[in-house]
Formats: C-alpha cells, sequence, structure tokens
C-alpha cells in the first residue's frame, strides 16, 4: 500500500530522463549500486514514452565486438567483398529509442573508447544513432573505486555531458516495492529504513531490501537476502572511528523489519537447498549457494531443478566455459551485428541454469557474458525465453584452513542474487543417496564417519569422499588413497583404523545392531527410566544412534524404532521434530502417533 502522494510524485531521476531527452542532450548519472537507477528507466519510459524502446546495454558485460565490428560484406554495386563496420542490432530497433549505458565505467579500455563515442557524439563508428532512431542517451554508474575500473578526467569528454548525482531518494523504488508486496503495508519498513544511519541505508540498498522482502515472503530467514561478499554475509554495521566495522546491528534491523511486516524471521528450515531452489523456480530467482568441496550441492540442486521442470537444467562449468559455448557475433542481411545464441537457450521450453564453479571462471570475457544472464537474464541483448531460475554454486575462500582458488567479487555484483545460502553438509541429503547406491558398506561408513572421528575428521570427509572410501574396500585397495592428498606423502589428518576395523567386523553398535538384539536393549531402557526419569547412558546411546540414522534406515527398522523410542525420555523424544526435514517430522509424527494409541 502506498500514500497518494507515492503514487503520483514524479521522481528527481524521472524529471531529469524527460528533460535530457528534450533537450536531447547526454545525462551522465551517478548514484549507489541497488537504489533503483536502471529499474527507473525502465519503467518510467514504458510508461511516459509508450511508442519509444530503451535500447539497455549492461557495459560491464561487453565485449570488443559486441557493439561494432568489421566484417566482410557483398557490395551490392560492385559485387565485390568489401570491409564495413556493422552495428549491433539492437540499435536499429526500427523505431525512436533511448540508449541507457549502464554500468560503463566497468568496461575495460577498448569498450570504454567506443561507449565515449556514443556518449560525445551520439555515434557508433560510421553510423550515425540519431540517424537510427536514438532520441536520447544515458550513462548511468556508481563512482566507488571497489565497483569500478576507472575514473572519467579527460575535460573534453566531461564538458560534453549533463551530470546528475542521486540518492535513493531519487529513484521511485519504494512505489515499486510497494505494489510488488502488496498486500503488505510497507510504510512501517520505509520508515525503518529512513532512520538508519547513511552507511547503514548504503549496507542495506533498496535492492537488497527488496531480496529481504523476497526472503520474508517465502518463510525462509531473512538473512538470506544480504548478499555473500568475498564468501562472507553482509554484515549491517557502521564503520568505527578506525574505519573497523562497529556493532553489528544484522539480526535487530532484519528482527524488526519482520516484526513490521507480521512474519517470523526463522533462524533456519528444513531442506534449505531443495526449499530455496523450489522457491526460485517458483519466483524467477537467482540463487547464490556457497559450501565446502564434496558435499553434494551441485548434483541435489541439479535433482532439484528436474524434479521441477521435468527436463533437465542446463549446466555450464565456469571453469571450462568460453564465450563461445554461449553466444557468438555474426552479420546479419540487413547489414547489422547479430548474435547466435547457443542451442540450449532458446526455444519455448522452460528453462534453468545451474552456474557451477561460479567464482572460478575461466576468463573475463565469459564472465561478463554470465554477469549479463545473471543479472538481466538476458544474453547478447536477447531475452532468454522462458528462463525461471538460475543457481549458481560455488566454494568458498578459505576451507580447512586453506586458501582455495576462487575470484573476488564486489558488492554490486553480490547483490545480484534474490537468496545466498551458506550451505553445510548436513543440508544436503547425501547419505540417502550413498545408502541406495551403495547399500550396507554405505552404512558402515557412515557409521564409522557419525560416531567414530571429530568434527574435524568430519570435515576433511566429505560425502565424495565417502563414496571412494566405498569404491577402494570393494576393490581391496588402501584406504587412505581415497582420502585427500597433500602433497610430499601426505594426506588428509584422518585415522581409518576404526573404519577398517569395522570393515573387517568389529563389534559395534548401530541400528542395525540395535535391531539384532532388541529385547536385550528394551530390559537395557527399561532398567534406565525405571530408575530415573532423566533416562541412563543407555538411553544415550540410543538416542544418538536414533538421532543420527537416515530416513530409509528408520524406516527399514520401524517396529524396533517403536519399541525402543517409547522407553526413552519425553525430552530426548521431542528433539526429533526440531530442525528435521519435513519427510523426517512426518515419520515421527507417525511414530508418535501410533505410541499414543498403542
Amino acid at each position: 500500500m502506498t500514500t497518494e502522494t507515492e503514487q503520483t510524485t514524479t521522481s528527481r531521476l524521472e524529471s531529469f530522463i524527460d528533460a535530457m531527452i528534450d533537450l536531447r542532450q547526454t545525462g551522465q548519472v551517478f548514484g549507489e549500486h541497488g537504489i533503483g537507477k536502471t529499474a527507473t528507466f525502465f519503467s518510467h519510459l514504458a510508461r511516459a514514452y509508450p511508442d519509444t524502446t530503451l535500447v539497455y546495454v549492461p557495459a560491464a558485460n561487453l565485449t570488443p565486438d559486441d557493439l561494432l565490428v568489421n566484417a566482410p560484406v557483398r557490395d551490392p554495386r560492385t559485387g565485390e567483398l568489401v570491409l564495413r563496420q556493422l552495428v549491433m542490432s539492437g540499435l536499429r530497433p526500427g523505431r525512436p529509442f533511448v540508449l541507457l549505458i549502464d554500468d560503463s565505467l566497468q568496461a575495460g579500455d577498448t569498450i570504454q573508447s567506443q561507449l565515449m563515442q556514443v556518449a560525445c557524439n551520439w555515434s557508433l563508428g560510421e553510423h550515425d544513432l540519431r540517424a537510427l532512431g536514438c532520441v536520447g542517451v544515458f550513462l548511468t554508474d556508481n563512482e566507488s573505486l571497489s565497483e569500478t575500473s576507472a575514473r572519467r578526467g579527460d575535460l573534453a569528454l566531461l564538458d560534453r555531458m549533463v551530470t546528475m548525482r542521486i540518492t535513493a531518494n531519487d529513484t521511485s523504488w519504494r512505489r515499486h516495492l510497494a505494489a510488488r508486496y502488496r498486500p503488505w503495508d510497507l510504510r512501517p519498513v520505509f520508515s525503518l529504513w529512513a532512520s538508519l544511519s547513511p552507511a547503514l541505508r548504503e549496507l542495506l540498498s533498496p535492492r537488497t531490501l527488496d531480496h529481504v522482502l523476497a526472503n520474508a515472503r517465502e518463510g525462509f530467514p531473512l538473512r538470506w537476502g544480504l548478499p555473500l561478499v568475498d564468501g562472507e554475509r553482509l554484515r549491517l554495521a557502521e564503520p568505527g572511528p578506525d574505519g573497523r566495522p562497529g556493532q553489528n546491528r544484522t539480526a535487530e534491523i532484519l528482527d524488526r523489519i519482520a516484526a513490521s511486516l507480521g512474519v517470523a524471521n526463522p533462524a533456519t528450515v528444513a531442506d534449505p537447498v531443495r526449499q530455496v531452489v523450489r522457491a526460485a523456480l517458483r519466483n524467477r530467482w537467482t540463487v547464490l549457494l556457497q559450501g565446502p568441496p564434496g558435499c553434494g550441492k551441485t548434483e541435489l540442486v541439479r535433482e532439484t531443478l528436474r524434479d521441477g521442470l521435468g527436463r533437465d537444467p542446463l549446466y555450464f562449468s565456469l571453469p571450462v566455459t568460453n564465450v563461445e559455448d554461449l553466444c557468438a557475433p555474426v552479420p546479419s542481411p540487413d547489414g547489422t551485428l547479430d548474435n547466435l545464441l547457443a542451442v540450449p537457450f532458446t526455444g519455448p521450453e522452460p528453462k534453468a541454469i545451474v552456474w557451477d564453479e561460479y567464482n572460478r571462471p575461466k576468463d573475463r570475457a565469459a564472465f561478463a557474458k554470465l554477469m549479463e544472464i545473471t543479472q538481466e537474464w538476458s544474453l547478447a541483448g536477447r531475452r532468454i525465453e522462458n528462463l525461471r531460475a538460475q543457481i549458481a554454486v560455488q566454494n568458498p575462500p578459505y576451507h580447512l584452513g586453506r586458501k582455495l582458488l576462487v575470484s573476488r567479487n564486489n558488492i554490486a555484483q553480490a547483490t545480484r542474487f534474490t537468496a545466498s545460502l551458506l550451505v553445510e553438509p548436513e543440508d544436503i541429503p547425501a547419505n540417502e543417496w550413498l545408502l541406495a547406491r551403495y547399500g550396507q558398506d554405505a552404512e558402515t561408513v557412515l557409521e564409522w564417519w557419525k560416531h567414530d572421528i571429530d568434527d574435524e575428521g568430519r570435515a576433511w570427509i566429505t560425502k565424495r569422499t565417502l563414496e571412494r572410501l566405498v569404491k577402494l574396500h570393494r576393490k581391496g585397495l588402501p584406504l587412505e588413497m581415497a582420502t585427500v592428498y597433500l602433497g610430499d606423502g601426505e594426506y588428509a589428518p584422518v585415522p581409518l583404523t576404526a573404519l577398517v576395523d569395522r570393515f573387517k567386523g568389529r563389534p559395534v553398535t548401530g541400528l542395525r545392531e540395535l535391531a539384532r538384539d532388541v529385547d536385550a536393549w528394551e530390559a537395557r531402557l527399561r532398567g534406565a527410566a525405571a530408575h530415573s526419569g532423566e533416562g541412563g547412558d543407555d538411553s544415550d546411546v540410543v538416542h544418538q544412534i536414533l538421532a543420527n540414522a537416515e530416513l530409509s534406515q528408520l524406516k527399514r527398522h520401524r517396529a524396533v524404532v517403536g519399541r525402543l523410542v517409547a522407553l526413552l525420555p519425553a525430552k530426548l523424544r521431542a528433539t526429533y521434530l526440531v530442525g528435521a526435514s519435513e519427510r523426517h517430522q512426518r515419520y515421527w509424527t507417525e511414530v508418535f502417533t501410533q505410541l499414543r494409541r498403542s
């Protein structure tokens, strides 16, 4: 809901757009990231100039041949092959157009030169943009040196543009958020945002606030809407006198936003990866998942997208993805420069994209094209038809005290994701997959992983490593070779003696063992319950085994579970529902319901 003033007042940026179009002057707009600069151009031109097309050029994502290229064409007069400068087809829309060059300061040197010709003369190579129908040229940028690769200091260039610096109060972002999140009344949220200091408002930009609201509407933790910058969750903290971050107010501010909306701000949700991927398909989100290597992130994402789409998602591994794998410029019959899209991006069928190893791009050109897709949902200026979700998967900069070879990002890039999750191995149900595929051998390895090694050891032994351990055991090879090799004859510092003993049949206690001797364990639990309402050591053993068991194991031994759980203290039984997945909660609810009936 909005007030009448919010619905009718023209923003300062909208008035500037109108003036520059009327005066035929190049307009240069500077403002912080995420305050709605680009969105204001799209919405205002569609409303105020319905017969005019907005040609949007994301300069940070351009490669040198995207705008202009010399190509051989046949001269219609002589029939000879000659070189001609072909201009991108988007600059020949066949109707009046406004050219918006976004993030021009993030472009490379070659593209900077092309963009400056456009801004200064409204021309590109041998082509006069006015003759092609151009009625306005605008450049939008953020002046922060952390987000740009250049600064304009040439007075010959600066003297050709009308420049405006804006803040979030100069765009119409409040109006658009209020419309997007009806029937919520966002006025309390806007008042809360306005009460923050300038430094906090810059961190919690309108774009980031939009993502926080999107996660709140789905019942997700609101912190998922905060970006991951260089692998770390953005903290809403004001800088102290020494420039270092001061008090972390993230939890306080997000809780206040949730209270203003009348929704919960949960610490987590069950089965978070599947839930956020399904939300991405429903809402057309771009999502970032960051987690340690080998925990099964990518496979779970592909499986969930496949289930939601009814077909395989598009998959790209960034270390081996070239620009030509996405698109390639080619001359077209009408004398313009067109782009051929790779076959997977074409066609009307529903699509979702998995960007694997997102922070390990092969080169800058490939990453530039990727950024266009993730930011604008387009490729070479063409919308990707029926693209429903994009999921980027990456590793953190550091894992187990070791630096990983990943690239850095800036906050403008990081805030393009509607939800950003820090994934833990326990968030990935890879154990069930291992059990289904490798049976009793997987059960043995998982029992060892859960009970015989400490937390640091479990961090070294990923689900990928667990699978290798099973495979090497079946081939009779030394298990040490399945662990991570660190060099100079050193392997991951995890003792494997207990696993070897388990494979050789050393007596252990797991759910299988409880089932084999259920009468004796039932007697032990009765004795513990008679001695104390809190149970005893035997109660703790059974509880730990049930808590760590996979759902397939619990279902296989349903009768045994029912007999034993009935003798556990109520406070232990209650923990099986806390933070569990929906399927686990359903299972335990059925067990407890059956207990009450009996």
